[in-house]
């Protein structure tokens, strides 16, 4: 059975989906852990303020007072912050469910809290009366909002450890899916892979390669569906090993309906001052030139254009554009490509040679022949106007206005 390369790369961008997700969720849940540690530093921090309100020195008791009232301050302050780090237990809000809980525990502390500072307060009150009745209740305060703190610790510590038992889970699943998809989708890449690298051989030595992918074998079989130009000697030129006038018209049968949107130029090109009668130069350097200007030509040459020697001096340039503008202009630097060769004749100066070229738009109810006919009229102004130019249509026709 064929793989499609859509639903594979559909599947592989959820997996990344999932992945990144999965990683996010499990980043911010370890950097919550600082909020748990924030927690914890700030309950010891209050049986700290606790303990030494509670050992505040008589002597002075007008120092232990304003003693009492900064300490007593800070410890409401430590309660408040408590309650505002709370707000930031995501995790206890939407995993963990424990938030009715742990606000019902610091409600109980605040009142703990303002029970003991009452006690306190009076405790510290230049009073002898019922000394020991107040030292009790201070104790009794003391043990209760310490006892509560400790229950405190004791439950962020239970919340912490289930948070952690999901953490371990949701990095065990991350790793998983990761791994698993490394492998599964590194395997289904490489068979992409190889299924181009057979569509791009030339070759196509491996006749026993089974193609792995639906598009690739879609394409196979329309590559099939006609003979390609370049295996048959009989349909390529001989000097430049380009398509002839044959090999053009086959090419062109496969190739013009891989782009039906496009625009399609047909342009005819000739070598200025190159003709058959007049040969100025030996046969071995001439097909050198033929040759450097069919690779010229070949380098700008995309998957949908055709390009042929269709005379001595004469190449055929069939392209498939966006737009009318593109087409020509690629058509244009092409001339300019062909008009920065140099060449030097054997025993002389350097040689510059030119083209000039008549360039049609071909409609698409027109068949190739009639289009390489007008483009041949064309061609026939441009060489009488000058010599290293592209002529269009409407240059023709204006000529003739």
């Amino acid at each position: 059975m064929k793989h499609s390369i859509k639903q594979i790369f559909a599947n592989l961008s959820m997996s990344l989906i999932l992945i990144s997700l999965s990683i996010t969720i499990l980043t911010l849940l370890i950097l919550e852990q600082n909020n748990s540690y924030s927690k914890i530093n700030n309950i010891k921090n209050q049986k700290k303020i606790i303990n030494s309100l509670a050992n505040l020195q008589k002597a002075d008791i007008e120092l232990a007072l304003i003693q009492f009232n900064g300490k007593s301050t800070k410890l409401h302050y430590e309660v408040d912050k408590l309650r505002s780090l709370n707000k930031y237990d995501y995790s206890g809000k939407y995993i963990l469910d424990n938030q009715a809980e742990y606000i019902l525990d610091l409600d109980k502390l605040t009142k703990l809290t303002i029970n003991f500072n009452d006690i306190a307060h009076k405790y510290y009150i230049k009073n002898l009366k019922n000394k020991r009745k107040k030292s009790k209740d201070l104790q009794n305060a003391l043990y209760a909002v310490n006892a509560h703190l400790d229950y405190i610790i004791f439950q962020n510590i239970l919340y912490d450890e289930k948070k952690f038992i999901f953490i371990q889970y949701l990095a065990i699943f991350t790793f998983l899916i990761g791994v698993s998809s490394m492998f599964w989708y590194k395997k289904r890449l490489n068979a992409i892979y190889k299924d181009i690298l057979y569509l791009y051989a030339i070759d196509k030595s491996k006749k026993e390669y089974v193609i792995f992918s639906q598009e690739a074998d879609a394409i196979r079989l329309r590559m099939n569906r006609k003979p390609v130009s370049t295996d048959n000697p009989a349909m390529l030129d001989p000097v430049t090993q380009i398509n002839n006038h044959k090999g053009m018209l086959s090419s062109y049968s496969n190739k013009k309906g891989l782009k039906d949107s496009n625009f399609t130029s047909v342009t005819i090109i000739e070598i200025d001052n190159f003709s058959k009668q007049k040969r100025t130069f030996s046969q071995e350097f001439t097909q050198a030139i033929l040759k450097k200007i069919a690779f010229t030509m070949s380098l700008h040459e995309q998957a949908t254009d055709v390009i042929a020697r269709t005379d001595y001096n004469q190449f055929t340039i069939i392209l498939s554009r966006g737009s009318k503008e593109r087409s020509f202009k690629d058509v244009d630097i092409i001339r300019q490509s062909i008009s920065e060769i140099k060449f030097k004749a054997p025993g002389g100066g350097p040689i510059i040679i030119t083209v000039s070229g008549g360039f049609i738009i071909k409609p698409n109810n027109q068949n190739l022949n009639e289009a390489l006919k007008q483009a041949k009229e064309v061609l026939l102004y441009a060489k009488k106007t000058g010599t290293n130019l592209i002529s269009q249509i409407r240059d023709l026709a204006e000529h003739e206005l």
